[in-house]
C-alpha cells in the first residue's frame, strides 16, 4: 500500500495517508487569536499536499487550560473568528482540518486567566519548564481540581468542539497525550485521587470517556472526533505506562465506546515495540483493541517508512512532525522525487515560533 492511496473514512475522504502532526508554535497573539502568519503556516501544509492537518493544541477555556504564552485558543468568539481564514485555506487545497483541543493542567507555563495551575492531584510535575515555549524554572505544585472544576473542564472541551465546528473545522482531536491534563489523569504518579476519577484504570480513563461522549453528543455524527495518546511526556521523556498493555486496552476501548472516530498514538519511533519487550507498537495495539482509524506518529521521515507502517497494518494514517517542519511540501516533494530537507533543532531556537523558523530558513538559504 502506498501512502498516497486515498482513505475514505473519518466521515470524509482523504487524498492521501499523510497527516501533519500537532506541533506547538507559540505564535498567536497574546489574546489567543491567530493572524496572517499562522494562517499562512497551515496553508503551506495544505498547499504542500498533506491530506490531513491537525493543529497545535488550542486551549479550551478561560480557566486553567492555557499552557503557554502566545498559545492559540478556541474558547472565545474572537479566537473562533480568527481561525476561519486558516480553515478556508486548508479546505481550498483539499486538506481535512482538525483542531486539537488541549488542557495543559499541571504543566501550564503561562495562563492569562489564572495565577496558578490545576491538575488531578497536588503533585509537582517532574522536570522543568521549557525555555523554547517561554518557560523558566521548575513547575509549581498544582491545585487539585474539584468535581465542580472537572465539570468545567468537560464543558470547556465541549464548547471548544462546538466552536471548532463553527470555525469550519472538520473535526477535533482531544489531547490525551504528552503529559497534559488528560494524560495526568491516566498516569499513576500524577493521579492520586480516591474518588471516581482516580484509583482503578477505569476511573483514570473516566474523564477521557466523558469528554469524548459529550463532544459527540454536542457536535453530531458528521463531525470527526479523535484522541491522541502517548506514554512519553514533555516533562518526562522516559515514561512507560506502568500497566503496559492493560492500560492500552482499557484506554483505547474507552475511547471507542465513547464514540471516537480515531486514535492517534505518538511514540519516539512509531513502529517499535511499545513497552521495551516483544509487545506490538502502540498504534498497532490500538488496531488490536478497536475498530477505529489509527494514526501513527514517531520519527516517520520517509515514504519508505510510511509505506512500511501502513503495509504492516500498524496504522491507517501516518502523522509527520519534525520532517514536516522542515518540509511543509513533503507529499509534493515525494511525488516529484525531490530530496527532503533534514530537520534541524535550530529551527526551534531560541523560541519554537514561526518567526525564529523563518530566520533560520533565511540564514540557511
Amino acid at each position: 500500500m502506498s501512502a498516497f492511496k486515498t482513505y475514505t473514512t473519518l466521515n470524509t475522504s482523504l487524498k492521501n495517508r499523510f497527516a501533519v502532526a500537532p506541533m506547538t508554535r507559540v505564535s498567536a497573539d497574546k489574546n489567543g487569536t491567530i493572524g496572517e502568519k499562522v494562517c499562512q503556516y497551515y496553508s503551506a501544509y495544505a498547499n504542500g499536499g498533506f491530506g490531513l492537518i491537525i493543529t497545535e493544541g488550542l486551549y479550551t477555556d478561560k480557566e486553567y487550560s492555557q499552557g503557554y504564552l502566545h498559545q492559540p485558543g478556541i474558547a472565545t468568539p474572537e479566537q473562533v473568528e480568527s481561525w476561519k481564514p486558516a480553515v478556508r485555506c486548508m479546505h481550498d487545497n483539499d486538506a481535512v482540518a482538525i483542531a486539537q483541543l488541549m488542557h495543559a493542567g499541571a504543566l501550564s507555563q503561562f495562563n492569562q486567566y489564572k495565577s496558578e495551575a490545576a491538575g488531578p492531584s497536588s503533585v509537582k510535575p517532574k522536570g522543568r519548564k521549557m525555555p523554547f515555549y517561554y518557560g523558566q524554572g521548575e513547575f509549581s505544585v498544582p491545585k487539585a481540581l474539584s468535581i465542580t472544576q472537572i465539570d468545567t473542564v468537560i464543558n470547556g472541551f465541549v464548547q471548544s468542539a462546538i466552536n471548532a465546528k463553527e470555525a469550519g473545522f472538520d473535526g477535533v482531536e482531544v489531547h490525551g497525550a504528552n503529559g497534559y491534563l488528560l494524560d495526568q489523569f491516566l498516569t499513576d504518579y500524577t493521579n492520586t485521587r480516591t474518588d471516581q476519577y482516580g484509583g482503578s484504570l477505569e476511573n483514570r480513563t473516566r474523564l477521557i470517556k466523558e469528554i469524548i461522549a459529550a463532544i459527540r453528543l454536542a457536535t453530531g455524527n458528521d463531525f470527526i472526533v479523535g484522541i491522541r495518546f502517548s506514554q512519553k511526556k514533555v516533562n518526562d521523556t522516559e515514561h512507560f505506562w506502568a500497566e503496559a498493555e492493560e492500560l492500552a486496552e482499557i484506554a483505547f476501548t474507552a475511547a471507542e465506546d465513547a464514540g471516537a472516530d480515531y486514535i492517534h498514538t505518538t511514540e519516539p519511533v512509531a513502529n517499535q515495540s511499545a513497552f521495551n519487550n516483544d509487545s506490538l507498537p502502540m498504534a498497532q495495539l490500538a488496531k488490536k483493541y478497536t475498530d477505529l482509524t489509527v494514526i501513527a506518529n514517531g520519527s516517520i521521515n520517509s515514504q519508505e517508512l510510511a509505506n512500511e507502517i501502513l503495509n504492516a497494518g500498524i496504522a491507517d494514517l501516518v502523522a509527520i512532525g519534525k520532517t514536516a517542519l522542515a518540509n511543509q511540501d513533503m507529499p509534493k516533494k515525494l511525488q516529484e522525487r525531490k530530496p527532503l530537507n533534514e530537520f534541524d533543532f535550530a529551527m526551534l531556537a531560541p523560541i519554537a515560533n514561526l518567526e525564529c523558523a523563518e530566520q533560520f530558513l533565511k540564514q540557511s538559504n
